[in-house]
């Protein structure tokens, strides 16, 4: 356990240029008081402690406004950035080295029994605002764009925004041990998996048509000169 606790302290000087101190970060740091909530609350659940489980969970959020429920399965590393407003469902699953922010919705589009709620593989960012829904999985580097509502699977290495989302960068996922080593020194790691140059697909499709009507205007003044 306190092991645990050393390496989720660690995570957060990594990735959050404003932590300063271990007891400031023990103290002041909701992301990280949700996650020790939630191992102690997901190892009640798995003894079929439900109701205390459910309890202790029910404090956590109102102490840090982050709600994971006890059945979510959550890997190493997981780094919650502000945390407010997050939500976390039952058949939730994430990978190690995953980062999140606030306003994060992994929740559920059925009210059948089941796996209803998304997996989140390794080295996942997913920025402020961003709903993703249903049984779905998003693959291992990928990056979900601030506000984007996900309800389709995402390839590794693939950047999504946009409601619904869509793909508006795919990597070559040959270098995706490197970008796992980047990642874990904080190199190229966008914050909120936002970019300034991040690519607009409906403006794409839109010069896509341009440039097509252009080429087809050339071709007809060539055939009237001829």
């Amino acid at each position: 356990m306190l092991s645990t606790i050393k390496e989720e302290i660690e995570v957060i000087f990594e990735r959050d240029p404003a932590a300063r101190s271990v007891l400031e970060t023990i103290f002041t740091c909701p992301g990280f008081q949700a996650i020790l909530f939630h191992r102690l609350n997901h190892w009640l659940w798995k003894k079929k402690l439900y109701l205390l489980a459910r309890m202790t969970a029910h404090i956590a959020r109102f102490l840090t406004g982050i709600e994971i429920h006890p059945g979510a399965v959550i890997g190493n590393r997981f780094f919650i950035d502000h945390g407010m407003g997050i939500v976390i469902g039952e058949t939730a699953e994430i990978g190690n080295d995953v980062s999140i922010y606030h306003g994060v919705t992994l929740g559920g589009t059925t009210w059948n029994k089941g796996k209803r709620h998304p997996t989140i593989k390794d080295n996942v960012v997913i920025g402020a605002g961003a709903k993703i829904l249903g049984p779905i999985t998003i693959s291992e580097c990928a990056r979900i764009g601030c506000n984007s509502v996900v309800v389709k699977d995402v390839p590794a290495d693939a950047t999504v925004v946009g409601v619904p989302g869509h793909i508006v960068v795919k990597k070559d996922p040959s270098d995706k041990s490197a970008k796992r080593e980047a990642m874990a020194k904080k190199i190229g790691f966008e914050a909120y998996a936002e970019s300034k140059d991040m690519s607009d697909p409906v403006q794409n499709a839109l010069d896509s048509i341009l440039d097509h009507l252009h080429k087809v205007e050339n071709e007809l003044e060539e055939l009237k000169k001829k």
